[in-house]
């Protein structure tokens, strides 16, 4: 696959909390990004460094997003997509083809191929997968000032115990996504009773 390279990958689809954060980028040919890797391979500092090189270096870059309750309105597969959609749509610069992390494509009049495991392998893929994972940390950051008591800074919205046992005692905030298992109190099971029984 020739010419112009776009990658994208997203962060915080197995969340409870917060969007899902999808990025866009095209890196240029002599890019300078030692220890470009898969986000999650990284730690955050790390992370942060590359960042920032990356936004320095890159032809052009994106981010996209789906909040919460476009995640319960049309379920978090969809709501990913339209992510990365709107992160491919959000590039200054047109690519010649795309390649997406996973196994699930969006509608694109571009070539658009998808790639698993494809943040460990394409750079522009793990560049996106790193902006997307650092702003999505940064805004859980600023999500936890707003909701204390949940300890989102800590998790970053994944269904830790932590987290789980926060949201049994608080309840769901505006941040969470209420169709998510654990989120929301189950239903309790009616059982049949008879006065003074």
């Amino acid at each position: 696959m020739d010419g112009v390279r776009a990658g994208i990958d997203e962060a915080g689809r197995g969340c409870l909390a917060g969007p899902v954060v999808a990025g866009a980028v095209i890196l240029p040919p002599g890019y300078d990004l030692p220890g470009l890797t898969d986000s999650k391979k990284l730690s955050p500092r790390r992370r942060a460094v590359l960042a920032q090189a990356i936004k320095a270096q890159a032809v052009s870059w994106a981010l996209g997003f789906s909040w919460p309750r476009e995640i319960d309105r049309i379920n978090i597969l969809q709501a990913t997509l339209a992510a990365m959609s709107r992160a491919l749509c959000a590039l200054r610069v047109q690519p010649d083809c795309v390649l997406v992390d996973g196994n699930r494509s969006f509608p694109s009049t571009l070539p658009l191929t998808t790639v698993v495991g494809g943040d460990a392998i394409h750079p522009c893929i793990s560049a996106a997968s790193i902006l997307a994972k650092t702003f999505r940390d940064e805004l859980l950051d600023r999500m936890d000032e707003r909701y204390p008591g949940y300890g989102l800074a800590v998790h970053k919205g994944y269904g830790t115990q932590e987290h789980l046992d926060a949201l049994r005692r608080l309840g769901p905030s505006p941040a969470h996504r209420r169709t998510f298992k654990g989120v929301c109190p189950a239903p309790r099971e009616k059982t049949l009773w008879l006065p003074g029984i």
